[in-house]
């Protein structure tokens, strides 16, 4: 297939009025179209005059969405989430589980295990496994009466049971004794993330040490700013090594906080999630989060004492507030929803940019931020009015 006529928005530069060649699952050439011969060309082409081609979008940290959660545990649910993100520019995604059952942990790390990806959805990459080695005072939405001390015994079952498939975890590291399992993840290779959590400046600054270098959902459930310890969400404004999740859908984090974050962090070291729930792109309602009730507006999700519990934000939604609230540019939403996603999950070999030899995963959108097209692995996954001919 050939995109062409597309301003195309590679690693250094943007090409105007430029081309993308995929070859099967590939990118194979980029390029400006006034270097090529169109004549030579028998495949597939995309005329996109008017339209920007971006990199598609990593959520590494969504729980659900169009009715599917993760803890559903079923080949059905995560078939329903890959192939419903790519309307929203997500492709590819950590499946994320919620502080349950040792039982019910287990059912949905199977069943990522044995999960077989489509082609046409967005790529499954992993699991985020957020709690339950967490702080029951900040444990938001997650359920308290499953929450666990941590535990290299209980987390070494549940990488087997995934296929080592467990990419993150998400944890309080005050209750770690002496930071046994974050020093055991991190030898192994796995993403620990802080959140959920009491800590303070000073345990902040010893996990930072051993190399915990992320921050989940940052300003949520976690300690915020004070002027004699600026605990969790000071820690990520000041120590440069940690990078922070960011839920931009105005509720979550306000824009005015959105805008001191941007400011002090930069787009190297943040992160756009959506923290999705099944009630994602469903009407408003009741639905399920973790075995809890959950009330669903066309903004927000909350339990019913007024938590929060995850989001209904979609991934191009993020991209366009975060434009609104601040004066990030669209290269600096790029890093923030792609290029920092993959580096942080260790993909960026073959994802997070447009780049000759990666995953031909890209988006195609207007100049409002409005996706026309977007192709997972070299098919195309989302055509807005249908497909072409």
């Amino acid at each position: 297939m050939l995109l062409i006529n597309v301003d195309v928005y590679t690693e250094t530069s943007i090409i105007k009025q430029g081309y993308i060649q995929i070859n099967g699952t590939k990118i194979g050439a980029i390029g400006a179209v006034s270097d090529l011969d169109l004549s030579t060309y028998h495949d597939k082409v995309l005329d996109g005059a008017g339209l920007k081609a971006i990199p598609g979008f990593i959520d590494g940290h969504i729980h659900g969405a169009n009715g599917a959660d993760v803890m559903d545990a079923t080949p059905e649910a995560l078939a329903t989430m890959a192939q419903a993100l790519p309307r929203e520019g997500t492709t590819s995604f950590l499946a994320t589980t919620i502080t349950q059952s040792e039982e019910n942990i287990d059912q949905a790390l199977i069943n990522v295990n044995q999960f077989q990806d489509s082609p046409k959805g967005a790529e499954l990459l992993g699991v985020h496994l957020e709690g339950p080695f967490i702080e029951k005072n900040k444990a938001g939405a997650q359920p308290k009466e499953h929450v666990k001390k941590p535990s290299i015994e209980l987390f070494s079952k549940w990488q087997e049971l995934s296929g080592n498939q467990i990419k993150t975890v998400t944890l309080a590291p005050e209750k770690d004794d002496g930071y046994a399992l974050i020093t055991y993840l991190l030898n192994q290779g796995i993403n620990v993330s802080v959140a959920h959590t009491d800590a303070g400046i000073g345990v902040m600054k010893d996990v930072v040490r051993l190399g915990v270098n992320q921050v989940t959902h940052l300003c949520n459930a976690m300690t915020g700013v004070h002027h004699r310890d600026i605990g969790v969400v000071g820690a990520a404004l000041l120590l440069e090594e940690l990078k922070g999740e960011v839920i931009i859908d105005g509720i979550h984090v306000s824009p005015e906080m959105v805008q001191l974050i941007y400011k002090n962090m930069g787009a190297s070291r943040l992160m756009l999630i959506t923290d999705s729930i099944r009630a994602k792109g469903l009407a408003p309602g009741t639905y399920d989060l973790g075995g809890q009730e959950v009330a669903v507006d066309d903004y927000k999700a909350t339990l019913p004492d007024g938590t929060l519990a995850g989001s209904v934000l979609k991934m191009i939604d993020g991209v366009k507030n975060l434009c609104t609230f601040t004066d990030a540019t669209l290269q600096d939403c790029i890093y923030m929803a792609s290029m920092n996603p993959a580096k942080q999950l260790k993909v960026d070999d073959r994802k997070g940019s447009l780049t000759v030899g990666k995953d031909a995963d890209l988006l195609l959108v207007d100049g409002e931020l409005n996706i026309a097209h977007t192709f997972c692995r070299g098919e195309m996954a989302y055509c807005r009015g249908g497909e072409f001919a």
